[in-house]
């Protein structure tokens, strides 16, 4: 992709430093900064930051910008970021931040555009289910809530990583002798769906395998975790308009689409089962006679990731 005709090459990254502009320029010194913070996000940003040494050996006079993927949920208010944890701590930064940001954003928008609704007028919840999922409380447009917290752990259970756990059992573990790393490897990578079925954490394998009893509470844990999570953000909001649905899971599973739906069936919503089964990429799934418009969206995280840098990069042309 190098060899062609690129302007700037822009990265996703989980974090950026706390002070970042949504979208920072990409010199020695910013990627220093961002190694600092890398390690709450050892999935992604790690490997991102190899991406930004590459693009730079390669092609040094090409910009590089990165974007944050939590910048959209810096609208989110305090009583939404803070934790209840003593004012030390919370003053010094940690806080709920949330990320898929950009997934988020462009659901909400593009599913807005499909409904012919006003993004900017409208409650819409979406959810991005993939390998990692997270939930957002969207307000005329803007970031109010999100399941993730200060790290992608926190929230949904994923593929490998646990979403949220009682903190006193994690005390629990410590106390039995897992060390800290064993327990963050233990969080990130053997948990969530794999940890529960012991077989996979990829849905496909789980449906697949439903007639398995370990398989089939996965999916069950995660469907009634979506409910109550799609419930809580519809609480947050007051009510809902929209529900969107992206990612693998999101755009794949009608199953697991089915179960979350009945987390806004309070509000009116209702699916229709026969489209729900048989679509095939984006377009609504909620019944006729549904209050809540419901519909599933491409994830276009590069899009977005494109509209955010593209301002920014168009600026940095005009400096002197």
């Amino acid at each position: 992709m190098l060899r062609s005709e690129a302007d700037v090459v822009v990265h996703r990254f989980v974090r950026l430093p706390d002070g970042s502009p949504p979208v920072l320029r990409l010199d020695e010194r910013a990627a220093e900064r961002i190694g600092r913070v890398a390690g709450e996000a050892p999935l992604h940003d790690a490997r991102a930051l190899e991406a930004v040494v590459i693009v730079r050996r390669l092609r040094p006079e090409l910009p590089q910008l990165a974007v944050a993927d939590s910048a959209f949920h810096r609208t989110m208010p305090a009583a939404a970021t803070t934790y209840a944890l003593p004012r030390s701590l919370t003053q010094s930064g940690l806080r709920r931040l949330g990320y898929h940001g950009l997934s988020h954003e462009y659901a909400a928008h593009r599913a807005c555009a499909l409904a012919g609704l006003d993004v900017t007028s409208v409650r819409v919840v979406t959810a991005h289910l993939g390998g990692g999922s997270s939930l957002c409380a969207i307000r005329g447009g803007a970031s109010i809530d999100t399941t993730m917290g200060y790290t992608p752990l926190d929230g949904l259970p994923m593929a490998t990583r646990s979403g949220s756990v009682d903190p006193g059992l994690l005390v629990h573990v410590l106390r039995n002798g897992v060390t800290v790393g064993e327990l963050e490897e233990m969080l990130e990578h053997r948990s969530g769906l794999l940890g529960i079925s012991g077989r996979s954490g990829d849905v496909r394998d789980l449906l697949a395998a439903a007639d398995d009893p370990d398989a089939r509470l996965a999916l069950d844990v995660l469907a009634w975790r979506l409910r109550a999570g799609i419930g809580a953000m519809i609480g947050v909001l007051g009510g809902v308009d929209l529900v969107a649905f992206t990612g693998g899971v999101g755009e794949h599973a009608a199953e697991i689409r089915a179960a979350g739906v009945q987390g806004a069936a309070a509000a009116g919503a209702l699916i229709d089962a026969a489209r729900n089964a048989s679509l095939a990429g984006e377009g609504r799934i909620s019944d006729e006679r549904s209050r809540v418009a419901v519909y599933v969206v491409t994830a276009r995280e590069g899009w977005q990731l494109a509209r955010a840098a593209f301002v920014v990069h168009a600026t940095l042309q005009l400096e002197p």
